[in-house]
């Protein structure tokens, strides 16, 4: 199995970041995990069209972990040469933002199935709604459900990523929680949202420092990496954003976790392997 953060950005916009969004890939299946700002353009930068993805999955409807579905549904419809269902997982409210970006492409849509003879549907997008502790396939891969603290975001999901004898979870926004030391449990990877405290807290305005709120520090992360016997934690989407490559201020913030601790820039990838 392999983790590739195709966005490790934050809703400030960076030109050298994308929008949250991580790749969790098989031999035969490739999952998208949100889809942040920029994220076609980050799939096509490591070899992944949209027509190639088998399922697009939410951890919650914040803007910036959806603000580009539009370009994931289109590419996907208009790149695929017969009708194919792309499959959408999220909390519920996903039907409500599918149908909502249905409606904006609507104008899109009827000009494409105009000018092109064979395009005789509209995208076919197939929405499923999500609670916590659900379980279900895609492909060869076992995807179980878990409750997130991302409040007042409320419904949010982390997921756990089971094959090939490995496990991987992404736990989307969030502080630490009991569902989600549960969920990452024995994993073998884990990935974190995270956010320096001591940084954000420079920044004289409330409405920033009002992220706290709602997100894991990195020390917390590595609490939950710690408790939960995780081999290896993978921090993304940052806040506020380093400069590229120069992480060795977050991962001394990570002490309390003794695994490994992978920080990385867009198109970072991570294999996760069976203990021998």
């Amino acid at each position: 199995m392999n983790i590739i953060l195709t966005g490790t950005g934050s809703p400030l916009p960076d030109p050298h970041r994308g929008g949250p969004s991580t790749v969790i890939t098989t031999a035969s299946t490739t999952i998208l995990v949100d889809a942040g700002r920029a994220v076609v353009m980050r799939l096509a930068a490591c070899g992944i069209i949209p027509p190639f993805l088998s399922a697009v999955v939410l951890t919650h409807l914040h803007s910036d972990h959806i603000c580009d579905l539009n370009d994931v549904v289109t590419t996907h419809w208009v790149m695929t040469p017969e009708p194919t269902d792309l499959h959408v997982y999220g909390p519920k409210g996903t039907a409500q933002v599918v149908e909502g970006l249905l409606s904006m492409l609507a104008s899109d849509i009827r000009y494409r199935m105009s000018h092109h003879a064979d395009l005789q549907e509209a995208p076919r997008v197939i929405v499923h709604e999500l609670t916590p502790g659900e379980q279900f396939l895609v492909g060869d891969v076992s995807v179980l459900t878990g409750a997130t603290n991302h409040r007042p975001v409320e419904p949010s999901l982390g997921y756990r990523f089971s094959a090939e004898g490995v496990s991987t979870v992404v736990a989307g926004d969030g502080v630490p929680c009991s569902e989600l030391d549960e969920l990452v449990r024995g994993a073998d990877a884990y990935v974190q949202t995270v956010v320096r405290e001591d940084l954000v807290r420079l920044v004289p305005r409330q409405r920033f420092i009002d992220i706290l709120d709602y997100h894991s520090t990195v020390r917390q992360a590595a609490q939950t990496a710690q408790r939960g016997g995780v081999r290896t934690l993978v921090l993304t989407h940052f806040v506020p954003t380093p400069a590229l490559g120069e992480y060795d201020e977050w991962r001394a913030q990570a002490a309390d976790f003794d695994g490994v601790v992978v920080t990385g820039d867009d198109l970072t990838q991570v294999s996760v392997t069976p203990l021998p």
